[in-house]
Order: structure tokens, then C-alpha cells, then sequence
């Protein structure tokens, strides 16, 4: 029999996504399943977006231009500098959702063997994107009892060696909901200049900052051009996870000139995932004032609920719509796989994403979750309820 690469070996199942067989088999059962896992919103996608699919009035549905639609990049770019980034349409190479995003980011900037550092827990799905680039990437654990904030800068730079090319940052974070502040981007600024290197910035919740806190976009950086590298998606701005569309951002002229060789080798991005973003960006005001509003009180219901239960730890997060929970459990696969397998509750249960899959250092989140937010409060209050139960009942519970 033919061997599997090793590249497919090494290439890690998303915990995110790992557990729905479980989860699939419960709801065989007829149990309820609430599904605290993954960042799929319940908020309804813009009208706009979905009147313009309805009323596509094209004969062939063709490929687009490999960096993007004109037009959606023009209107694009007009979007950005309404929000103080200086953004012209040549910056933008529109790809397939955030996750090509970062994976022509690190082809087009890193050597198989290459570093990149990343805080962790970071999104799961990097540790895949870096595989597949053949890119090595070089934690720099951040802990719960700070609330995940930036380590030190002392830190990142025990970790520069001659095969770094870069920093990596996700603001607002995704899994912790921790928002790095201008501060801290300046501080990681700095020693990205000293070094020479890349600073890439996943900024997709960039919307999602509460307790009037702003975001800071590394594209305000001065004399940063040729470093920086900004990646963006609609998936969670505007709930539409499903139409994988997404950008790079860089004044960088070669390296733009670079991702858009592997954008060719793909042909183009999603033509009608396209049309749906550009009519996006008419989105009314109102519609993110409505969204801000029910991720604040669902952020503060769950933080509530989850604090109040014995032995449970829970950071209030400052911006997304994630955030990473310590449980008191001896192993938080194990937990998760339990409360699907072998728990209900009024015939309820709860899906959550380990946090194990969030770091790239072996043994950390063991006692840990991830926890989206992206259900509606009646929806959040039977699984707060179910987890609470679930934690009470499990046979490897610990204080």
C-alpha cells in the first residue's frame, strides 16, 4: 500500500471539529446538542448581501480576476479608508475566506523551515496553514491568570533565531477574546523592525471590541510598510462564514506581486462569494450596533454563569466573541467527549473545543475550553445549565 506523505501525517484534526462524530451521534439519540464549539453566528447575514444573490442577473457565472473583482476591491479599499487605514485597491489580494489569507501570507514570505512566533493559545487551524507551508511555528505561551495578555517582549526575543521571519498575532483573539491594545502592537512593532521581520495581523473581529476599548490596526504602524501584512474575512463581520471570502492587506509591492502567483495557480476566488462581500459593505450602521449589542449581553451572561460555577475560571474577554474557560477536570478531551457520548441533561447537552488543540506546546490547555459565544441567550442560558450539570456529574472531576 502507497505511504501518506508525512506532511499529512503531521497535519493536526481542528478541535474545533474533531468532536462531530460525537456530536452527530447524539443528535441520532434525539438529545440536543448546543453547539458552544465553533464561531458560527446565529446573527442573520445583511439583507443586502442576500437580495444581491437573489437578484444576480448574470447568464455565466465566470471566474473573476485572480486578485479579486474590481470592483469589490475598489469599494473594498473605499471601506477601509473610512475606518483611517490607507488602503488602495493594488493592496488587496481578495482570497478564499481568512484561511487562504494566511496560507499565501506564509508561502509567500517563508521558506520551508522558516519560524514564525505565535502567542498561544492561538487559532487552532494556524498549526495546519503552517504545515502546509512547510513553516515551523514557535510558541510564546500566554496564561489564563493574566487574562492572555501580550508576554513580555523580552520573551519573543529569546525566540528570534536565524530562521524567523515573523510575528503572528490574531486582535481581537481568537480563542481567548483578548484584545492586544496600541500599545502592545506598537511594542511588537518595535522588535519586528530591529529584526527585520514580518508582523502578520489576523484582524477578522477587528468590529468586536466592548467596554470601549478600540482596535488598533497594525496598517496605522508608520515606516511599516514593507513588513506588515494584514489579514481580513467577512465570515464573522457580517455572518457569512459560508461564502469564504476573504483579503491580504500589504503595502508591500513584491510580496503582493508574490501571493498574487499562488492566487493564479488557484484561478480565482469565489465569484458569488464576492458579489455577497461587496454588497456588504452597504451594511448599515445599524445592523453592527444591533450585533455589538447581543455579543455584549451574551458575553456578560455566560461570563456570569460560567464564573459562578465551583472551580471554573473565566477571563471576560474584551473583544470576538471567544473565550478560553478553565474547567475543573482532569483531561478537557476526555470532558468534552463525555458530555457527548455518555451526558444529558433534560435530554441537552454541550459541545465544547478543547483548548489542548489551541497550543502548540505539548501538555498546556489540559484543563481548559474554548468557548464561542454565538448563540442567543435563551440558547446560552440551557447550555450554561447543562455544562454546569454535566461538570458536576463527571467522573473526572477535580477541585
Amino acid at each position: 500500500m502507497p505511504k501518506i506523505s508525512d506532511k499529512g501525517i503531521n497535519m493536526p484534526a481542528s478541535p474545533i471539529r474533531r468532536l462531530v462524530p460525537y456530536a452527530e451521534a447524539a443528535k441520532a439519540r434525539g438529545r440536543k446538542v448546543y453547539h458552544l464549539n465553533i464561531g458560527q453566528p446565529d446573527i442573520e447575514t445583511p439583507e443586502a448581501s442576500l437580495n444581491a444573490l437573489k437578484n444576480l442577473d448574470e447568464k455565466v457565472l465566470a471566474y473573476s480576476h485572480s486578485a479579486g473583482n474590481a470592483s469589490y476591491r475598489n469599494k473594498l479599499s473605499a471601506s477601509y479608508k473610512k475606518i483611517g487605514l490607507d488602503v488602495e485597491p493594488e493592496d488587496i489580494i481578495v482570497t478564499t475566506g481568512g484561511s487562504e489569507a494566511i496560507t499565501f501570507s506564509f508561502m509567500s514570505t517563508m521558506n520551508a523551515g522558516d519560524e514564525v512566533i505565535i502567542p498561544e493559545p492561538f487559532y487552532a487551524n494556524y498549526n495546519g496553514f503552517a504545515i502546509s507551508a512547510g513553516v515551523v511555528i514557535k510558541p510564546i505561551t500566554s496564561y489564563i491568570d493574566n487574562n492572555f495578555g501580550l508576554p513580555a517582549i523580552e520573551e519573543f526575543e529569546k525566540l528570534i533565531t536565524p530562521k524567523t521571519k515573523g510575528i503572528a498575532i490574531c486582535n481581537p483573539n481568537n480563542p481567548t477574546g483578548y484584545l492586544y491594545s496600541e500599545k502592545e502592537i506598537r511594542r511588537l512593532a518595535e522588535i519586528v523592525k530591529k529584526h527585520d521581520l514580518y508582523l502578520f495581523a489576523d484582524e477578522v473581529y477587528r468590529e468586536f471590541c466592548y467596554d470601549g476599548n478600540s482596535h488598533f490596526s497594525v496598517l496605522k504602524l508608520e515606516g511599516m510598510e514593507n513588513n506588515v501584512v494584514m489579514m481580513d474575512s467577512v465570515s464573522k463581520r457580517y455572518s457569512m462564514c459560508g461564502v469564504r471570502v476573504g483579503c491580504i492587506v500589504s503595502k508591500n509591492k513584491e510580496l503582493i506581486a508574490t501571493a498574487m502567483k499562488f492566487a493564479q495557480a488557484r484561478l480565482c476566488p469565489p465569484y458569488l462569494g464576492q458579489v455577497a462581500a461587496e454588497a456588504a459593505l452597504d451594511t448599515p450602521k445599524s445592523y453592527f450596533d444591533s450585533v455589538y449589542n447581543e455579543y455584549i449581553a451574551r458575553r456578560n451572561f455566560m461570563t456570569e454563569k460560567l464564573n459562578a460555577m465551583e472551580g471554573v475560571k473565566c477571563p471576560t474577554p474584551k473583544g470576538a466573541f471567544y473565550t478560553v474557560v478553565k474547567l475543573p477536570v482532569d483531561d478537557a478531551d476526555k470532558f468534552a467527549q463525555w458530555m457527548l457520548e455518555d451526558f444529558e441533561y433534560n435530554n441537552q447537552t454541550v459541545m465544547v473545543a478543547p483548548a489542548s488543540g489551541f497550543y502548540a506546546t505539548k501538555g498546556l490547555g489540559k484543563n481548559e475550553v474554548r468557548i464561542a459565544y454565538v448563540l442567543n441567550i435563551n440558547d446560552l442560558e440551557n447550555a450554561m445549565i447543562s455544562l454546569e450539570k454535566g461538570l458536576l456529574a463527571y467522573p473526572g472531576r477535580k477541585l
